[in-house]
């Protein structure tokens, strides 16, 4: 029994010791360097905060100037390949102005964020990124840890769905203008790849690209843009290559991804267990996105446990009274990263398409 309970011990100890070794100290910009001007009505720090898979998350911490006593908090992230200092920061700076403790981080091998590979990804340690968020937001003093939600964009939209299906401490939801990464990675845009011939092609280009060169980056958004590009093309590019959005450390508005990056994306599902859901979620799009469709069928399968694009049938949510589906009128999909100009590159006047009002009512309405 002494000879058990000393390599039980010993074990705890070298565990403790390479937990502690794992933690990275990193050197993060102080300026502010955001797409956006700062607010006066909201305080900003910068932070950083743990993963359960050893890694360091860089955050942007926003707090309601002059407020008091514990508040309810957001933990914001995306789109997918994006910075905080992008739309993630602007949406929780505009929700820190109406009472709320924000979060804009920085995921897992991305921007500010500890981990090597750059810019890779993975299911499991994108939806840890938003729970471990949650950890963060949870130990703030000034934070009621019994009313924390969480926002994603376009796609950790998704993410943000499958972490509100895996963490019941997360009491409200808002997908704004998603993707459902898992798929798009697995069958193409509207599923047009969707046999398994695409993907066993998929499969051999990407497994052959680990040994040709691993570290290889592709996926930024085309520059120059071609005359004949779709017109949401040319949105990501007025969004991520234009002074209205562009950011050193980002990716979409760089050199882009991994190249076998998401791989794992490709071969999962990982919005299996939304419609068990309980929590209250606001699934947000705009009229005229590209990607409408995974908003809709996201919604409708977190509903009534079937939809198109779902090759499984599930029962209906036991809790469908705090789901709701908003599409924003004439709104395409980066119109919901900033709120949209009516002219490109940012130009023109601001179409103001975000629906903050409604994002306050929603998250106050279920985080009390």
């Amino acid at each position: 029994m002494a000879i058990a309970v000393g390599i039980l011990t010993a074990c705890t100890e070298k565990k403790q010791t390479t937990d502690n070794d794992m933690k990275q100290e990193l050197t993060l910009t102080q300026d502010w360097d955001k797409v956006f001007p700062l607010s006066e009505k909201v305080n900003h720090q910068k932070v950083t905060f743990e993963t359960q898979y050893g890694l360091t998350l860089a955050a942007d911490l926003y707090t309601p100037k002059d407020a008091t006593g514990k508040l309810p908090a957001i933990a914001v992230s995306g789109p997918f390949g994006a910075t905080k200092e992008q739309s993630s920061g602007l949406y929780a700076m505009r929700m820190a102005e109406r009472g709320f403790v924000t979060l804009a981080f920085d995921p897992s091998y991305t921007g500010e964020s500890s981990g090597e590979p750059r810019r890779t990804a993975s299911p499991d340690i994108n939806t840890e990124d938003f729970m471990a968020a949650v950890d963060y937001l949870s130990q703030l003093e000034n934070v009621d840890a019994e009313k924390i939600g969480i926002i994603g964009i376009c796609g950790w939209g998704g993410i943000a769905l499958n972490a509100a299906a895996a963490d019941t401490r997360i009491k409200a939801t808002v997908a704004s203008t998603m993707y459902d990464m898992t798929r798009v990675a697995g069958n193409g845009y509207y599923d047009s790849e969707d046999k398994e011939e695409s993907r066993h092609a998929a499969r051999e280009a990407l497994s052959k690209q680990r040994l040709a060169d691993p570290k290889a980056m592709a996926g930024g958004v085309i520059d120059p843009l071609p005359d004949d590009a779709p017109q949401f093309v040319k949105d990501y590019y007025d969004y991520y290559k234009t002074e209205r959005g562009y950011h050193a450390r980002s990716g979409n508005s760089n050199d882009g991804w991994r190249v076998i990056g998401t791989q794992a994306y490709a071969n999962s599902r990982f919005l299996y267990y939304i419609n068990e859901i309980r929590s209250a979620v606001l699934v947000m799009h705009g009229e005229k996105a590209h990607s409408r469709y995974f908003g809709e069928a996201a919604y409708k399968y977190m509903v009534e446990g079937k939809a198109e694009g779902y090759n499984v049938v599930g029962k209906p949510n036991p809790v469908p009274e705090n789901k709701q589906l908003l599409i924003i009128p004439n709104a395409s999909h980066c119109d919901l990263y900033d709120g949209g100009y009516t002219e490109l590159v940012g130009k023109g006047e601001p179409k103001n398409m975000i629906p903050w009002d409604k994002m306050e009512e929603f998250f106050k309405t279920n985080l009390k």
